[in-house]
């Protein structure tokens, strides 16, 4: 039983696990937070600013997208790496065509992973800019004259992110029913699942720097498959012929199991 168990253990790409619980966690992390984020700016645009925002729902259904496409992924490296990693890879990748195949395979997500990295790294930069409006927007409501409703929030200085048609009174925060709605329902709560979307892009762009180099290490072993296994027939006849002898380096080769959970 102990031999069994350690061979399962031997053969799990640990590297690959922990970057695909990292992805996981991060991507359904912003996606609820994202979800949510939209719903309450789509609340405030039209109680508050009196605007619809048609086009916030199809984001909510692009969230929902990411989410799935992302979690696929993880899981079909974790495939790769499962395949790449232990005895299975040297049942696996025994022949010619199966070691081109797995190494195309870690080449393909590579490429795959590097342009996912440039796009959440502009997802990443683009909540870091929300952060910091919805922030400014939280000063304004801390402001002790708008609290005591001596003020109005006014956003008439921004009017050209507003459409054309839009009246002056509806760029304007006053009275404390918009007050309440703008500043406790819509920016307090907005603020905060910003902030968790942040980190968990965040936690998104590590997982798939980690996954390039689990993919790269993986790419390595399949393609060195070959020589390791000439050099360990070599160690296996030198055994056979004098049990005794030993040469510099070759007792090494046993030890290349151990470095290869990827």
């Amino acid at each position: 039983m102990g031999n069994m168990c350690n061979e399962c253990m031997a053969r799990v790409p640990y590297a690959t696990l922990i970057a695909t619980i990292m992805c996981c966690l991060g991507v359904g992390i912003f996606c609820g937070t994202m979800y949510r984020g939209a719903t309450l700016c789509a609340l405030m645009m039209d109680q508050v600013f009196h605007l619809h925002l048609g086009w916030l729902e199809a984001v909510q259904l692009v969230f929902a997208s990411i989410g799935a496409c992302m979690a696929a992924l993880g899981f079909m490296i974790l495939c790769v790496g499962c395949l790449a990693t232990g005895a299975t890879r040297h049942k696996v990748y025994r022949a010619w065509r199966s070691r081109v195949g797995g190494r195309i395979s870690c080449a393909v997500f590579m490429t795959i992973i590097y342009i996912l990295q440039i796009a959440w790294l502009l997802i990443f930069a683009f909540l870091i800019i929300t952060t910091l409006i919805f922030t400014i927007f939280w000063g304004l409501c801390s402001n002790p004259r708008v609290q005591s409703l001596d003020e109005c929030i006014d956003f008439t200085q921004f009017s050209f992110m507003f459409p054309n048609n839009t009246r002056v009174q509806d760029m304007q925060v006053c009275g404390p029913q918009e007050v309440k709605l703008f500043c406790k329902d819509f920016v307090e709560k907005a603020e905060v699942m910003f902030i968790l979307a942040t980190a968990a892009a965040m936690l998104v762009i590590l997982s798939l720097i980690h996954y390039l180099m689990c993919l790269s290490a993986n790419y390595a072993h399949i393609r060195d498959h070959e020589k390791f296994q000439e050099l360990q027939e070599l160690q296996y006849l030198q055994d056979a012929v004098d049990p005794d002898s030993s040469q510099p380096g070759m007792g090494t080769l046993g030890s290349h199991r151990g470095k290869d959970r990827f």
